[in-house]
């Protein structure tokens, strides 16, 4: 990192005097060192996604939003992050905010995350935290245990021994669900944290599973943390995975349990949420009592807190990309003032957590030649995060014409997890299983009616742009291949999708079309196809791969979208 970039980051990220700003060009590594403030420092991660090697992940070129909440937080994009926020183009927060410059910046600054510079900067902070006299508590957002190779190969155990090194206080949860009940709660019984959650009941007797709170005393203060899991499980995911399980938002008994910690003493209470950071927002303004909520599920970074109402809400970033230090200043009743501080996971600038570093040497050795046989070479920027569109899902969509012909229609999921690959790159199965983690990984092969199509994409539509986060649900929108269309986000229900195309020609409301599809339910609105035997995707898109030996990606979006300016990159080697 050379002086220029670390002159820009130190600006945007901890306003240091020209002393302490002198002795960190000299030494890189002062770059984490903060003054102390307050009286509890909260060491913050969330929708890591159990990426445990030090990886590329480029922000989403677009997040549109309903007409309603466009310029708000998690909404912002490229300029407009940047701009909101301060930053400067190519510095290393650009290189964390905006999609903007992003090949130029990975390969001026490297990689980001992995499990041991992720684990090193929680401890170094954590450390120094308590040495000044401070509380600290170690948070984790969720979506930690799925969706890499690691995860998959070790039933996400590899993960919960991870958690166990870095010393997480505590948890919330989502993907972890789709290991199944029986799984997550023997992994539980391996975590040395506390899960907590207000809302994870009994679905006949409305029992709680988990405490929904608990108390740190923090210089003379009581703190309460009080957990949320993210309340649309059961609808997001195959419902076997959590039968005789509820996860339903409910704001009377988070009001109950923001209440109860009041009336046990609390003086300020913290949600660790995994809501999604439009949906804590319109919490914030209906629950009494928080004072600060950190929230995760919508792989959003808040370099600055958002005041909603009385609360402050800090998004904690995704894919190990950044640590966020919350440090609170409290007072009888609340939070007196709270300083927040990004701190990037840059791999090849922090110090080595040697056991933590050894320890995935090791869990790795007998899984090495799997995840990391390159598969291919990528010529072009190969990336998952964006509103309608990504290069990875049109790749999906080449490879699933290559082996199946006969496709005309693929659907591939939306979801925010991933990873980018550069050009020049090579593609491994750990790339694959970064984007196609999934736990119900199989391609599906079957007949829809052109009714049905519409239908979809009017559901899904529906899902992404109303403007009530309380119903927004799942993702992004997934990707199709092998159909064109237009989408009005601004158009009532039902009317936002237009002009579909399938092969050139426009949808055919009576004709039977024939899709494939992976990663959620669709296959069951549809008809098998008869004699297919599913495969996993990443073993298909690995067949694929290995058949062509390069891949060129350039971007080509399917989908016109009016009302907004739609764009996006194109990167090639």
């Amino acid at each position: 990192m050379n002086r220029r970039e670390l002159l820009f980051l130190l600006s945007s990220l901890a306003a240091l005097g020209p002393r302490a700003l002198a002795r960190t060009l000299e030494d890189p590594a002062r770059l984490y060192d903060l003054p102390p403030y307050g009286e509890a420092s909260l060491l913050y991660f969330s929708d890591l996604h159990a990426q445990a090697f030090p990886h590329y992940f480029m922000e989403p070129p677009n997040l549109i939003a309903p007409k309603p909440l466009m310029g708000r937080p998690g909404y912002l994009t490229g300029e407009a992050i940047l701009r909101a926020y301060g930053v400067a183009r190519g510095t290393p927060l650009a290189y964390l905010l905006s999609h903007l410059d992003f090949v130029e910046l990975a390969r001026a600054l490297g990689p980001i995350g992995g499990f041991g510079p992720l684990a090193a900067l929680i401890r170094q902070q954590k450390a120094r935290v308590e040495a000044e006299g401070g509380k600290a508590l170690v948070l984790d957002g969720g979506d930690t245990w799925t969706n890499s190779g690691l995860s998959l190969l070790t039933g996400g155990e590899a993960v919960v021994e991870w958690q166990n090194l870095v010393g997480v206080d505590h948890m919330v949860s989502h993907w972890e669900w789709t290991l199944g009940r029986e799984r997550v709660e023997a992994l539980l019984g391996k975590f040395r944290g506390e899960h907590l959650s207000y809302n994870v009941v009994d679905e006949l007797f409305g029992d709680p599973l988990f405490p929904a709170y608990r108390i740190h005393e923090a210089g003379g203060y009581a703190l309460a943390v009080v957990g949320a899991t993210y309340p649309y499980v059961k609808v997001s995911h195959p419902e076997e995975f959590t039968q005789g399980l509820s996860f339903a938002l409910d704001l009377k008994r988070l009001q109950e349990a923001v209440d109860a910690a009041r009336a046990e003493g609390a003086d300020a209470v913290v949600l660790l949420s995994h809501n999604g950071l439009q949906l804590d927002a319109a919490l914030a303004e209906r629950v009494r009592g928080l004072d600060l909520i950190l929230s995760g599920h919508t792989h959003d970074l808040t370099p600055l807190p958002w005041r909603v109402g009385k609360t402050w809400i800090v998004a904690g970033s995704a894919a190990g990309k950044a640590l966020m230090r919350v440090d609170l200043k409290l007072m009888r009743g609340g939070i007196a003032n709270l300083r927040v501080r990004v701190l990037p996971v840059l791999a090849q600038h922090l110090p080595q957590a040697a056991d933590v570093e050894a320890w995935l040497a090791a869990r790795l050795a007998p899984h090495r030649a799997h995840l990391l046989e390159p598969l291919a070479v990528s010529e072009t920027l190969l990336y998952k995060r964006d509103t309608l569109y990504s290069t990875f899902d049109e790749l999906v969509g080449q490879a699933v014409k290559a082996l199946y012909p006969e496709v005309e229609v693929v659907f591939s999921p939306a979801v925010r997890w991933g990873t980018t690959v550069l050009p020049g790159q090579a593609i491994t199965r750990d790339h694959l299983y970064a984007y196609t983690g999934f736990t119900y990984p199989e391609l599906y092969l079957f007949w829809l009616r052109g009714e049905q199509i519409r239908s979809v994409l009017e559901d899904i539509a529906s899902n992404v742009f109303t403007p009530d986060p309380f119903y927004q649900q799942g993702g992004d929108v997934s990707r199709t291949f092998g159909l064109r269309y237009a989408l009005d986000p601004d158009a009532p229900t039902g009317q936002r999708v237009r002009e579909v195309e399938v092969g050139g020609k426009p949808l055919d409301p009576n004709r039977r079309y024939l899709v494939a599809a992976y990663g959620g339910r669709l296959q069951r609105v549809g008809e098998a196809k008869a004699g297919h035997e599913p495969k996993p995707i990443y073993e298909v898109l690995a067949t694929y791969l290995k058949s062509v030996g390069r891949v060129a990606v350039p971007p080509r979006p399917n989908v016109r979208v009016l009302g907004r300016n739609y764009r996006v990159p194109e990167v090639r080697g």
